[in-house]
């Protein structure tokens, strides 16, 4: 399937059923299928992003990852944006409302945002804004690492503040601040700009820049037994339990091993953690164990298995933060 029907099946979505939901009041598209070119093809381990705009009161929440007519959606919802500045500094908002991927707008207020977004997007002072925002987001993760918490939590918190170091760099190149694929798409951008050594240092800073091919591959081979066990289970008020569900296999887990066949396999590292750790969340909201030793084996090869070592890797993050900046005022 091509990239515009999938949006088009998105776009049925909303209107047939979406629409429905209560407090209603649009939709857009977000992720990499709205960056993507239309006439590509989707890959399997792709879903279509759908962000719903609704009335805060109508508590809609997550709806999270399904099939629909052949395309896997993945919908989230939220209240309206409150200003266009708002939606300007805000680096997740801005990326996907300054493209045309509008996929319904009863009252034409997101019509009217998208098209001053549009109009000011690359503008200097709204990419340091959302450069900024970015800033905060690492610094919000790493501050917020909480050693009383359960180690997979723990573990989440240093990782996504590690990981968004590199949406500072795509933030600042104009580029998608994609998930799954971040440090392949900041390598992708440090290449064109001839620093390909800077993006030594973020995976060193996530521990995996050592890491080999071999390492990664049995590492996935343990998520795949973890993941496939986890699938099964129900835990509808967890947050991520649709993304760790048999309709999500592809992209946790082939997505995955595509980069790695791609010679990308220390840029794979993040979403394997992230996985990994949401599996075990969701185990134990399920009253079930097992599968810790692979990830205590995972996070060892990263040098983060014990709390203290933990924070001296967060520590280092928060300590790479200034150079980090003057890469990202490089890049625009």
């Amino acid at each position: 399937m091509r990239i515009e029907q999938a949006r088009q099946v998105a776009r049925q979505w909303v209107l047939e059923e979406g629409a429905k939901l209560p407090g209603f009041g649009g939709a857009f598209l977000t992720g990499s299928v709205l960056w993507a070119d239309p006439g590509d093809e989707l890959a399997v381990s792709s879903d279509v992003d759908v962000m719903v705009v609704a009335d805060p009161a109508a508590h809609i929440g997550h709806i999270g990852k399904f099939h629909y007519e052949g395309v896997l959606l993945e919908v989230s919802s939220m209240v309206a944006p409150r200003s266009v500045h708002d939606v300007l500094s805000d680096y997740h908002l801005a990326g996907s409302l300054h493209l045309p991927g509008l996929l319904a707008d009863p009252t034409g207020r997101l019509s009217e945002i998208h098209r001053v977004v549009a109009r000011d997007f690359a503008e200097r002072p709204w990419v340091l804004a959302r450069c900024t925002d970015a800033m905060d987001r690492v610094r919000g993760w790493i501050n917020g690492i909480d050693e009383s918490a359960s180690v997979p939590t723990q573990v989440t918190s240093w990782l996504f503040g590690t990981g968004v170091t590199t949406h500072v760099l795509l933030v600042a190149g104009l580029r998608n601040p994609t998930v799954r694929r971040r440090y392949a798409a900041v390598r992708d951008l440090l290449a064109e700009h001839g620093r390909l050594e800077y993006h030594e240092s973020l995976l060193d800073l996530l521990g995996c820049a050592h890491l080999s091919r071999a390492q990664v591959e049995g590492h996935l081979a343990m998520l795949e037994k973890v993941f496939d066990a986890t699938a099964p289970l129900r835990v509808p008020d967890y947050r991520f339990d649709t993304d760790l569900s048999p309709v999500a296999r592809p992209a946790a887990i082939d997505g995955t091993r595509e980069l790695i066949a791609a010679g990308r396999h220390r840029e794979a590292v993040f979403w394997l953690v992230a996985t990994y750790a949401r599996c075990l969340d969701k185990r134990a909201l399920a009253g079930e164990r097992g599968f810790e030793d692979g990830f205590g084996e995972l996070l060892a090869d990263l040098g983060v298995a014990t709390p203290a070592d933990r924070r001296r890797r967060a520590d280092r993050v928060l300590a790479a933060l200034p150079g980090l900046w003057q890469t990202a005022t490089t890049l625009f």
